[in-house]
């Protein structure tokens, strides 16, 4: 009986320490395959860091890490692609500085890739050339989870004036992407809520947003027929403890944990 997965945000606990993986790489290698800039809005503890965090195992070509699911044999794990992920859930903006924070998260992974910057300076120029670089040979994957913290968090705390000014760093931020199109293999950014193109993403305006759209609507979140099939063991004992049937179980749950849906159709 595999173990429970709870709050893990790696693919590579899952695989070491026997945990059950909810298969959701099907829908992943149709989003790949089927363009190239995304946004993803969906509530906090959603799923979204272990979503990214797959992707980025993907690119990297950690076969191991996926057996067992449906694009095992399906994906080409020897053609691998250059990875930039920042987390911004995991950055020290509210100690040091939201543009601090990024140009040392910028100069790790330049670190990490051996790049040493010709010419920039500032956070935004880093990041351009970084992405130019990584990108000459085989283009990026640049993968971009709960970009929208350093603001809400600063909102959610009535500083307005310290949202605005990084909405304002954020904007400068992305406004590079436009000009790299080339490098660029995926730009995948989650969040919770959207802000308005204007105010972040006003250079991209081919940035697709898929929040409501019916073909991603279970990229997050599990269906009652992905809890059936991955937890069995799991609802057999709450069937045993409490006396009662899968139907009154299922029901019981719907009740408790109301049901999100983002196409009226498929609820998680």
């Amino acid at each position: 009986m595999k173990n429970l997965g709870i709050g893990k945000q790696k693919l590579s606990e899952f695989k070491n320490r026997n945990l059950i993986y909810v298969d959701k790489t099907e829908i992943i290698e149709k989003l790949i395959n089927s363009g190239t800039y995304y946004f993803l809005s969906r509530p906090r503890r959603f799923g979204k860091s272990l979503l990214v965090n797959t992707m980025e195992e993907l690119f990297l070509g950690n076969k191991k890490l996926f057996e067992n699911t449906w694009i095992y044999d399906k994906w080409d794990f020897e053609d691998k692609y250059p990875v930039i992920k920042i987390s911004f859930d995991s950055l020290a903006y509210s100690k040091l500085g939201l543009e601090t924070v990024l140009e040392k998260e910028l100069d790790k992974i330049a670190k990490k890739h051996k790049i040493t910057y010709k010419t920039a300076e500032m956070y935004s120029e880093k990041f351009k050339e970084l992405v130019e670089e990584l990108g000459e040979k085989k283009p990026v994957a640049i993968l971009i989870d709960e970009y929208d913290k350093p603001i809400i968090d600063y909102i959610e705390n009535g500083k307005r004036d310290e949202a605005l000014k990084n909405r304002d760093i954020l904007k400068e931020f992305y406004s590079v992407i436009k000009s790299l199109d080339g490098y660029i293999k995926l730009f995948f950014v989650t969040g919770v809520s959207k802000f308005s193109k204007v105010s972040i993403f006003s250079e991209l305006n081919n940035l697709t947003d898929i929040t409501i759209d019916k073909n991603y609507s279970t990229l997050t979140g599990y269906t009652e027929n992905e809890i059936v099939e991955s937890y069995p063991e799991y609802l057999e004992e709450i069937e045993k403890e409490f006396g009662i049937d899968r139907k009154k179980l299922l029901k019981n749950m719907k009740l408790w944990y109301d049901g999100y849906s983002w196409d009226g159709e498929n609820f998680v």
